[in-house]
């Protein structure tokens, strides 16, 4: 515990750091009232955004005030306007109040909501669909590992292999792309899907939400494409290994079938480095959803994230990158866990 406790540290000073560098990287960018001049936004309105930013104030001091919004510990003016959109509790002390808090992402230039919600909201629907990607892969990823294992050297291993060699070349855009026009354009006579689309759409009237799942086939099965291939290879060889141990050929001695042997004996020590690298597929799955989420419009982090970069919605953008950096370090860390806890024997120096 006390090295993952340690690792833990050095992940949470390395998200430090790229809070630091959005911040300065941010400063390099043009002005807020330079950015909403495009936008058409009158002169209260930038004076207002650039106020509430303290872009008035200095950059020591513009850093400070961002560091306080993300703090989960807090402190702000009673007068301030940031109060209404924290979510947590404060005490008052004279003319402060000291919060625990969320951390406050700020407001979106485009929408003027708050960023932290926005992002959660579409964060959903990127996780519903990283989920349904990684259940393909593995639903679909391991059996065919096991097939070309147990028909190792014969037409089947060699197809299986081929074909997971051509789904590991695969971009997630490209096979977006690709799935997008021959699923839901070419062949959607036959298929009935469409070409773009969302988890949930609004009725007619705009009053009800409508669950439409056919629109998460095609975005989770390109999603899924690298991870099922690089999943049957690493079972293919893992289960290779398997197969040649002693207590499967024991086992087989004892009566056991070829299909008994390898699903009772073979699979469940092949899982470990399977379950293991789960965790991290996971997180590219997130990273990967941006460009696939776009090309299918399909509401979730990666839509929002490339759409305030079209649109100059920089706190947005910003929230974005922090937001998933915070996603991928809870996965780290839940992974190094995972694999301590799958494999007693592994120890951290």
């Amino acid at each position: 515990m006390k090295p993952l406790l340690k690792k833990s540290g050095f992940l949470l000073s390395v998200l430090l750091g790229l809070v630091l560098f959005i911040f300065i990287l941010f400063q390099a960018l043009p002005n807020a009232e330079e950015m909403l001049t495009s936008q058409r936004a009158d002169a209260k309105t930038k004076q207002a955004i650039v106020a509430e930013l303290g872009l008035d104030q200095p950059v020591h001091l513009q850093a400070l005030y961002y560091l306080n919004d993300l703090s989960p510990i807090a402190c702000y003016d009673t007068a301030s306007a940031k109060r209404r959109y924290l979510t947590g509790f404060a005490i008052r002390s004279g003319s402060m109040e000291w919060w625990l808090k969320l951390p406050y992402l700020r407001i979106s230039f485009q929408t003027k909501q708050p960023v932290g919600g926005m992002l959660f909201q579409a964060f959903v629907g990127t996780m519903i669909l990283a989920l349904a990607a990684m259940l393909i892969a593995l639903a679909v990823g391991i059996p065919l590992g096991v097939m070309a294992a147990m028909k190792q050297g014969k037409w089947v291993d060699h197809l299986i292999v081929g074909l997971s060699a051509i789904g590991i070349s695969m971009p997630s855009f490209f096979s977006a792309m690709l799935f997008s026009w021959l699923f839901g354009f070419v062949w959607h006579a036959y298929t009935n899907l469409p070409m773009t689309g969302s988890l949930w759409e609004v009725d007619a009237l705009g009053e009800h939400k409508i669950w439409v799942w056919c629109n998460m086939i095609l975005p989770a099965l390109a999603l899924g494409i690298r991870p099922l291939a690089v999943f049957v290879q690493l079972t293919r060889n893992t289960m290779v290994e398997m197969l040649a141990q002693d207590f499967v050929r024991t086992a087989k001695a004892k009566g056991l079938s070829q299909w008994q042997a390898t699903f009772k004996h073979a699979l469940p020590n092949a899982l470990n480095p399977l379950i293991t690298s789960v965790g991290g597929w996971f997180s590219s799955l997130l990273a990967g959803s941006f460009f696939t989420e776009y090309i299918f419009q399909w509401r979730g982090l990666g839509k929002v994230t490339i759409e305030a970069l079209q649109q100059s919605d920089f706190p947005v953008v910003m929230g974005a990158v922090l937001f998933t950096a915070c996603v991928f370090f809870i996965l780290h860390t839940l992974t190094e866990w995972l694999y301590v806890w799958i494999d007693p024997r592994v120890r951290y120096e």
